[in-house]
């Protein structure tokens, strides 16, 4: 029996209130966006927006781990809101034939003890709420205000597919050195600056991992083109290593490992493996 396939879901629109950088914004987005400004400008603020919404919904993340991982409310808010002023985020996303099918929106702020608590929270399909907070429960029971029902599995059944979209977001900034000297990294998994970029690579399926390393180097070949072939192999201490073929004046051609890669090649192939790797957005710095 074939699974019916998955819907692509992307991002359409994203609103801010006083979120780092921004006091407000509202932009459109396209499947592609470019962010382009001077260095502290907040590129990597409204980057961040989206990895937020994702450790709100990661496995031992949650609103309250998401928060803290940023300072909480008062390194969160803009500097040029008012101090006791709420931050604000609110996205669509949805298919091509339904851009707009899915409305996100979480308003926070922090009582007197600087614990965070939520303002609202809403969740629309199509048009209809499907979440309204707070409700008449919370009201009832403030404290329930501490957590997102994003993060509930006993209430979010209806708007689970928000969850998974969430869930599916990737966050990529490869530092080269890193793949170079992967012995040295004692980090979490899947590391967003590829500390663990080989291990994720050697842990893929043989298949799938032979599939994406093909698709690669071919895709590498025009930016260098004297790239033939690229292998993971792991060493005699289990450690592993990227190597690629190289055109060569002698008929065997040569082979280099990542430590010889150059910063851009290692770059590139972080780029498309993530590329590969997922279906939800992808965030590059």
């Amino acid at each position: 029996m074939n699974k019916p396939k998955k819907e692509v879901m992307r991002l359409t629109s994203l609103e801010l209130d006083n979120w780092k950088n921004f006091s407000h914004i509202e932009v459109n987005l396209q499947p592609r966006v470019f962010a382009v400004g001077p260095n502290a400008s907040g590129k990597s603020n409204l980057l961040d927006v989206f990895r937020f919404l994702r450790d709100i919904v990661d496995v031992g993340g949650g609103f309250q781990e998401a928060a803290q991982r940023r300072g909480g409310v008062t390194a969160i808010r803009c500097l040029a809101a008012r101090q006791y002023s709420e931050i604000g985020i609110r996205i669509t996303f949805g298919p091509a034939n339904e851009p707009n099918r899915w409305e996100y929106e979480l308003r926070f702020n922090q009582d007197k003890q600087r614990r965070q608590f939520i303002t609202k929270e809403r969740v629309t399909r199509s048009g209809e709420n499907l979440v309204l907070r707070p409700n008449s429960e919370d009201e009832k029971d403030p404290v329930r205000l501490s957590q997102t029902y994003l993060q509930q599995i006993n209430v979010n059944q209806e708007f689970r597919q928000v969850v998974e979209f969430f869930n599916s977001i990737s966050y990529r900034h490869i530092v080269p050195q890193l793949i170079r000297e992967p012995e040295r990294y004692i980090g979490p998994e899947e590391d967003p600056f590829g500390g663990d970029f080989l291990e994720q690579i050697a842990t893929t399926n043989k298949l799938t991992k032979q599939a994406r390393l093909r698709r690669i180097s071919e895709a590498l070949k025009v930016a260098v083109p004297q790239l033939e072939e690229l292998e993971l192999l792991r060493d005699k201490r289990g450690q592993p290593h990227l190597r690629g073929k190289y055109e060569h004046w002698r008929s065997q051609g040569a082979w280099q490992r990542e430590d010889q890669f150059s910063d851009g090649t290692l770059r590139l192939m972080g780029l498309l493996w993530s590329i590969l790797d997922g279906t939800g957005p992808l965030l590059l710095e």
